[in-house]
């Protein structure tokens, strides 16, 4: 009886028919379905190229999906459209019935990776930490454990209990030193801004503030790792952009960005034929479209030298350093080729510091992190009241016998 295919088996098939259609544009072949592609099919060191790539799908599939819902939960956008579970986290309200898809591509994602490098691990032996794809492998796995844990509330493991979302950190934090071991033996410049540019945004978040702040320092300024998406499907397609360009869902309008703009936060404001404001799919509110992502694939970034600068930056706000703030939040804003800002407090840098985080992190799921960890702190009071993270969905509440109250 062939085995059922695996979530890695699954993402292969994708990348791997994505390859075989570039090869077959032009040509007249007849072909025969094989069938299934099998788990064990993935068994032999050929299938690492695809089941990598398949990792680097699930993830982006994971964050392209997530990211209107999670951007209206953190205030980057309103909701202009018609969809019910949008307009809940809109509001405030994140429910495990509306996170379903979410929580099952988040794991997914993170699974894959994960289950990807055991496999790579068996199939590659000895050659499995010189091989170039297991460096990448772990930077998705990496970003996968990271992306969990800024998002949700509570970790849930392959059908485990639930733990605190800082599990997500700690093992991202292990991804990320194999990462950065084997991108600097490979002597891969890329992977290794990347492995530190991660590994400082989890080390932060463990509180680990002078070991982040070391990684931080060492990735470029202008340094970008992104999320790749693509119009080739809608699987691939970065969905926020599919609700502010195919569709109207949500808008700009009435956030912080119109009433004081920032030209990292593009936006424009669509007029109708008569010249009046275009309203969104719901028909009442004024359609502002977002210009961040201009086609359905455009790339999110997953790591930013701005971002560790930035990090540098709230580090010393923490030792009560505004001066020492300043100088690096004036670096970032100089990649910008905006002006320098002044603070004649601590309390003032902290008001700056977490604008700028908010113009350049915009629209990458990373906000909503940001609030509910000044929340706890008593720095920042926006999600007072509000829903500041994805619950255990309830497909998960209902498969899951480790689950209290289940």
């Amino acid at each position: 009886m062939p085995t059922r295919l695996s979530p890695a088996a699954r993402s292969v098939a994708r990348a791997a028919t994505l390859v075989v259609t570039t090869l077959l544009i032009g040509c007249d072949l007849t072909v025969t379905n094989p069938g299934p592609l099998l788990d064990e099919d993935l068994d032999v060191p050929q299938a690492i190229p695809a089941l990598v790539n398949g990792m680097g799908g699930d993830l982006s599939n994971a964050i392209g999906n997530y990211l209107t819902r999670g951007s209206l939960a953190a205030f980057e956008v309103n909701h202009s459209g018609n969809f019910a579970a949008e307009r809940q986290f809109a509001t405030g309200v994140i429910r495990p019935e509306d996170v379903n898809g979410d929580w099952a591509r988040m794991q997914t994602a993170r699974f894959v990776a994960e289950d990807g490098l055991r496999r790579m691990q068996r199939v590659l032996g000895p050659a499995f930490e010189t091989n170039p794809n297991t460096t990448r492998a772990y930077l998705y796995a990496g970003f996968a454990n990271r992306f969990l844990g800024e998002n949700v509330c509570n970790a849930v493991i392959d059908g485990g209990p639930s733990q605190p979302s800082s599990e997500h950190f700690v093992r991202a934090d292990s991804l990320f030193t194999r990462a950065l071991t084997l991108a600097r033996a490979q002597n891969n410049a890329a992977l290794t801004n990347a492995a530190l540019a991660g590994r400082a945004q989890v080390r932060a978040w463990l509180g680990r503030w002078p070991d982040a702040t070391t990684d931080a320092a060492l990735v470029p300024a202008t340094f970008r790792h992104n999320a790749v998406f693509s119009t080739n499907t809608a699987r691939e397609n970065n969905d926020l952009a599919n609700q502010t360009i195919t569709r109207r869902e949500v808008t700009v309008f009435n956030t912080v960005w119109v009433a004081t703009p920032d030209s990292r936060v593009p936006y424009d404001t669509v007029r109708t034929a008569t010249g009046g404001f275009q309203t969104g799919q719901d028909g009442a509110t004024r359609f502002f479209r977002q210009r961040r992502y201009l086609t359905l694939g455009d790339p999110v970034a997953l790591a930013r030298g701005q971002e560790m600068l930035l990090l540098r930056a709230e580090a010393a706000l923490r030792a009560n350093d505004a001066t020492a703030a300043m100088t690096f939040i004036n670096q970032e804003r100089a990649t910008y080729s905006l002006a320098a800002l002044t603070a004649a407090s601590v309390e003032a840098a902290w008001i700056i510091l977490q604008r700028e985080r908010g113009a350049v992190l915009w629209l990458e799921g990373r906000r909503l992190w940001d609030l509910r960890r000044w929340l706890a702190e008593g720095r920042n009071t926006q999600l007072q009241g509000r829903s500041a993270c994805v619950p255990i969905s309830l497909e998960e509440r209902g498969a899951n016998p480790n689950l209290s109250g289940n």
